[in-house]
């Protein structure tokens, strides 16, 4: 099913979309000129190479095994099947707009109530093709500077993932809240009245907010997934959603009952990986202070130690030696090795963090590290929401 089949690729860092507030003219002139269109949409689909969802449109190079031709057929079909699927809304959606007489501002209310009542009669049918055909067709319109048509599609798109977002499990609804919510002290009385089960309650311009219940550890932990989702890619796509992604794990289990040293934290990887521990003992053979922090500030918006590596993917990039440790904790060694990722920058401190308070001797290190930590939060709440 559709929800299913999106859970990886789609769903879940759409839900951290922002609303869209685009200025709209003439929709049912646009709707009726983008069916019209719809051969050439489908045509240039059949033509071009395959599309990654989320990800734009990759070079494929030809591999060893010759499985390109057959990978780029496949998502040919696909984005051609979920096409049809799209023109098939967008021709339902002017039957309904067809009889109505709006002016400017109604059509605009008109559109996006006719785009509700077709999508969610169909959202339980449809699969991930269709969702791989509107982001291709959101990209043909960008590309052709067409913004009403893109606009158009992005309706389309924002109510499908309105309708998937309630079909979500509630940590990622509330995931999805937290998203939207630049400030700490919000984010944490929306945790509190989560953790609390939840309710109706008012928010700006006295609207009513629906804030489902759910439990502090599972928050945590779907943030987690999200995050090595993200984090094992060679490139991050989104660092503002990856900023946000790391604040919300990190205060979720701030504010379950014991803290960093609380039990349900030690979830996650149990060896040290190596780039994030070299540049932890970089930061604690430093004095705290402006060049630090300026050191952090590069790396968690992906510079330096953090950039994303554009070679080729065939380099040797792995460590070999003997088993290696960092403050008693064994490394991940003979691997290939990423960038420093905030998260796992992060999880490293909070794990090398939790063995020097296990221990008797923690002094002038644990405080280094304790500042290291709250640093690198705040930086990544910059990013996040600045």
């Amino acid at each position: 099913m559709f929800v299913a089949s999106l859970a990886c690729s789609c769903t879940y860092p759409s839900l951290l979309l922002r609303s869209l507030c685009p200025t709209f003219t003439s929709w049912s002139y646009q709707l009726k000129q983008l069916n019209r269109k719809k051969n050439r949409i489908l045509a240039s689909i059949n033509g071009n190479s395959a599309y990654d969802v989320g990800g734009g449109y990759p070079e494929l190079e030809q591999n060893q095994n010759g499985k390109l031709h057959s990978d780029m057929s496949s998502q040919r079909e696909a984005l051609l099947k979920g096409g049809d699927q799209v023109i098939s809304v967008l021709e339902e959606m002017i039957t309904l707009l067809e009889d109505m007489n709006m002016d400017e501002e109604s059509e605009k209310v008109a559109v996006e109530l006719a785009a509700q009542g077709v999508i969610g009669k169909r959202v339980d049918e449809m699969e991930s093709d269709f969702m791989m055909a509107l982001d291709y067709m959101i990209q043909l319109a960008e590309n052709d500077q067409d913004d009403k048509r893109k606009s158009l599609l992005e309706v389309i798109k924002e109510t499908v993932l309105s309708h998937l977002t309630k079909k979500c499990p509630p940590q990622v609804q509330v995931i999805g809240l937290l998203c939207r919510t630049p400030k700490k002290e919000s984010r944490h009385e929306l945790l509190r009245r989560v953790a609390a089960g939840g309710g109706v309650f008012k928010g700006e311009n006295e609207l009513k907010i629906h804030i489902p219940s759910a439990n502090l550890n599972d928050i945590a932990n779907q943030a987690d997934d999200l995050l090595e989702a993200m984090e094992t890619r060679p490139v991050i796509p989104d660092r503002k959603l990856l900023a946000r992604l790391v604040l919300i794990r990190e205060e979720a289990r701030d504010m379950m009952g014991g803290g960093i040293m609380d039990e349900r934290n030690h979830r996650g990887f149990y060896t040290l990986p190596q780039p994030e521990v070299d540049f932890l003992a970089k930061l604690v053979a430093l004095k705290p202070g402006k060049n630090v922090l300026d050191m952090i500030r590069n790396v968690m918006q992906g510079k330096d130690e953090g950039a994303d590596k554009s070679g080729n993917d065939n380099e040797d990039d792995t460590t070999n030696g003997e088993p290696a440790e960092f403050l008693g904790r064994p490394l991940v060694t003979g691997e290939k090795t990423l960038p420093v990722r905030p998260g796992m920058f992060l999880e490293t401190v909070s794990k090398v963090l939790s063995g020097l308070y296990a221990g008797t001797d923690s002094g002038i290190t644990a405080q280094h590290l304790e500042w290291v930590h709250r640093k690198t939060l705040q930086v990544l709440q910059e990013i996040a929401y600045g």
